[in-house]
């Protein structure tokens, strides 16, 4: 029988007790390696782009030859302003492209041996970085859409005679939302935070090429998109899939998020559920690639990333 990709050794290309073995040092050069690979890790200046830079090494800063411009590594970053050494943020960045189903805030900051605030804000600008992949793809081919409702979980009453229908808008919370998601077959997943699936429609005329194939399943509001694609339809009641018709991929990305929402999160505030389904996404799509090209990839997507507007100074408000 064969063996699943995932159980194999070429799945295992990094392993975790490499980067503290290796030392901050050679930490240090990979984060300069990733953010200035042109150079192979030589410093250019984020300010006027001159490539000719002191090296200011008690400090591990830089200053630019042309206008005297002090920046570090992380300058101008999703990472600027770091207090963690390079060791642990290679780290973070290694747990998180290793946990198939997420990993949560508490776990992380147990593992670096920090503060549950380091590592929930730590965990979000990864999250923030690796969704800036996906920002302006437009999707083509065949492409899935459905919705998955997460949140607004309503408690039911100890006592029979005092529970309530809370299937009824005035003992609704508030905070149920729709991640609505677009799949392209053997491509990308896109993924959007709505109150109702319906919005989906507009979703789909802004983000899928013309000429794409579109497959839903039965609700009557993906009728609409007949005026603008070609659209075949599954009928859940009678199949899960026919004739190479259904949403299988799309789902599957519904059963990994509900895992991590459900399994490592516990509870997932609406405010940042977009993080937490783009974070689902991004694993769904690389899901066959070693974890070594993982992290490489998720360093690569910080050191890219501006500086994080939501995250740095979070706690500070």
């Amino acid at each position: 029988m064969t063996q699943h990709f995932l159980l194999s050794a070429a799945s295992r290309t990094l392993k975790l007790k490499d980067i503290y073995k290796a030392g901050e040092e050679a930490a240090y050069r990979k984060f300069c390696e990733i953010r200035w690979p042109e150079t192979e890790g030589d410093a250019i200046c984020p300010r006027c782009g001159c490539v000719e830079t002191y090296d200011i090494s008690t400090r591990r800063k830089f200053k630019c030859k042309a206008c005297s411009h002090q920046f570090s590594v992380t300058s101008g970053t999703i990472f600027a302003s770091r207090k963690m050494e390079f060791t642990d943020l290679l780290a973070a960045i290694c747990i998180v492209a290793n946990a198939a189903k997420g990993v949560s805030s508490v776990q992380l900051s147990r593992d670096l041996g920090v503060q549950y605030k380091t590592a929930f804000v730590l965990a979000h600008k990864i999250r923030e970085a690796l969704s800036d992949e996906t920002e302006n793809t437009k999707l083509t081919g065949t492409v899935e859409i459905d919705g998955c409702y997460v949140g607004g979980h309503i408690r039911p009453a100890n006592q029979e005679i005092n529970r309530v229908d809370r299937r009824l808008a005035r003992y609704q919370t508030g905070k149920r939302r729709v991640v609505i998601a677009l799949r392209q077959r053997s491509g990308r997943t896109l993924t959007f935070i709505r109150k109702s699936e319906a919005e989906g429609v507009e979703i789909a005329r802004n983000r899928v090429a013309n000429g794409a194939e579109i497959h839903a399943d039965e609700a009557s509001h993906w009728d609409t998109l007949n005026a603008f694609f070609p659209v075949n339809r599954i009928n859940h009641s009678e199949a899960y899939s026919a004739n190479g018709i259904c949403t299988n991929q799309v789902e599957s990305y519904f059963s990994r998020l509900r895992r991590m929402v459900g399994g490592q999160h516990h509870h997932v505030s609406p405010k940042y559920l977009h993080q937490y389904a783009a974070h689902a996404a991004w694993l769904e799509d690389h899901r066959r690639k070693p974890n070594g090209t993982l992290a490489d990839r998720l360093a690569a997507n910080a050191m890219a990333a501006p500086v994080s507007r939501n995250w740095k100074g979070y706690w500070q408000r």
